[in-house]
Formats: C-alpha cells, structure tokens, sequence
C-alpha cells in the first residue's frame, strides 16, 4: 500500500511537532524527529497492526533506533504514535482495523 511520502511525512511534523500535546518546550527537533522517523519506519514493517499491540516491541526498540535523542520511552511513546497514526489516517479505509 502507499504511504505518505518520507519527506512530506517528516515536514508536516517538523512544522507541527511543536504544537503536540505530549511536547516538551525543554525539546527540539533533534529529540523529537528520531521519534517520528521510528514511527514511520516500524509502520512500514507493521502496516496492518494495531499500535497497541506492537507497543511492547517498539519500546523495547527504542533504545537502539533513538540516536541522540533525549527522550527516553515514555516521552517518545506518543510522538511514535502520532506518526504511527498520522501515515494510518491518510491510507484509504481503516487500515489497522481498529475503528480509527
């Protein structure tokens, strides 16, 4: 299936991470791009998994795939989610299966 391209993928959010409920104003970009990048790497490798169920395993990933980003799991979670999902939205129909 098509995906959003890599480049769109990433300056939609470099224009918007800013504006996320999970941001931390003590982040930047650095911290946070890693965190999107995952999300669209793993969606790619996982497309039609529900991110909950996959949660686990991206956590335990995180660690290896972060580079020089500050932010451990908890902060990354949702960023990685948010990407997750934002690729998940713009595919035709519900492509995890999870109503969303």
């Amino acid at each position: 299936m098509a995906r959003i391209p890599e480049q769109q993928y990433k300056d939609h959010f470099r224009n918007n991470y800013q504006t996320a409920s999970y941001y931390n104003k003590e982040r930047d970009w650095n911290d946070y791009e890693p965190a999107y990048q995952y999300g669209y790497n793993q969606y790619g490798q996982r497309e039609g998994q529900r991110f909950e169920d996959v949660e686990n395993d991206l956590e335990r990933g995180w660690e290896t795939t972060k580079a020089n980003s500050r932010l451990a799991w908890n902060e990354a979670k949702e960023a990685v989610r948010d990407g997750w999902h934002h690729i998940e939205r713009a595919m035709p129909g519900d492509a995890d299966r999870d109503g969303r």
